[in-house]
């Protein structure tokens, strides 16, 4: 914010701006991909190298964005399912605390898509403190390696959306140590899926790093202990 704009007006039209155009790019992403997956994923690396390197939200440093690459590992076809959600069971009660409602700031509130107080959670950030989340599904994945369970959350706010992430062999090394997000609907991140099917698309080549792999001044939700992976998902973005 500066003293030509005190209300912070540019700063929140820009952050406006950049989800206007997450938004249409997974829009073009989901369309695209039902015919073809390697274009589409073509069209989501382009769009948003350019977005990271050339926006003001950016969340890479303005100082490393003229020179800023992204890096993916290699196009995995095998790394994308279809995959039906699965109800979970509570976890102990000491495990999370619940939030049952969605606090619109206003003196009002609004019950969560399946509000269910044994089912909250709260993920550490990387900045400290927690975020509150509904553990609301899980999937089952066959990856070429063997099939393994991954925990699908909703977050919890006034616009909710639907969160995926998780952890896997590569992080530290070849990945961000902290993991990496698949679907995180709250920035438009959505690969679709078939609500009268309950199931949703994922697909790895599309995983992404946090925005606080670039900056640790961001804030990032962790994946919990349920999403890490003991097996390597070289699929996506990749550190270097």
């Amino acid at each position: 914010m500066t003293s030509e704009d005190p209300g912070g007006v540019a700063a929140t039209l820009t952050l406006a701006d950049w989800r206007r155009r997450i938004g249409s790019l997974y829009a073009d992403v989901r369309r695209i991909a039902a015919t073809d997956p390697a274009a589409a994923l073509a069209e989501w690396r382009t769009v948003r190298e350019r977005l990271f390197r050339e926006h003001p939200q950016s969340p890479v440093p303005i100082e490393h964005r003229e020179a800023f690459r992204a890096n993916h590992f290699d196009h995995d076809p095998s790394l994308r399912f279809e995959v039906v959600v699965e109800p979970v069971e509570p976890l102990p009660a000491a495990a999370g605390a619940g939030f049952g409602t969605l606090d619109f700031g206003d003196g009002s509130a609004d019950a969560a898509p399946g509000a269910n107080s044994s089912l909250a959670i709260d993920i550490p950030v990387s900045a400290g403190g927690t975020m509150s989340f509904q553990r609301f599904g899980a999937v089952r994945i066959p990856f070429p390696a063997g099939e393994r369970r991954l925990e699908v959350f909703w977050m919890a706010g006034y616009a909710g959306g639907l969160f995926l992430p998780f952890r896997d062999a590569t992080n530290g090394s070849e990945t961000y140590g902290a993991g990496r997000y698949l679907l995180d609907a709250a920035k438009s991140a959505d690969l679709g899926g078939d609500p009268t099917a309950g199931t949703l698309v994922l697909d790895f080549n599309f995983a992404f790093q946090p925005s606080c792999a670039f900056d640790p001044k961001w804030a990032c939700p962790l994946a919990p202990p349920a999403n890490r992976l003991d097996i390597p998902i070289r699929a996506g973005e990749r550190l270097a």
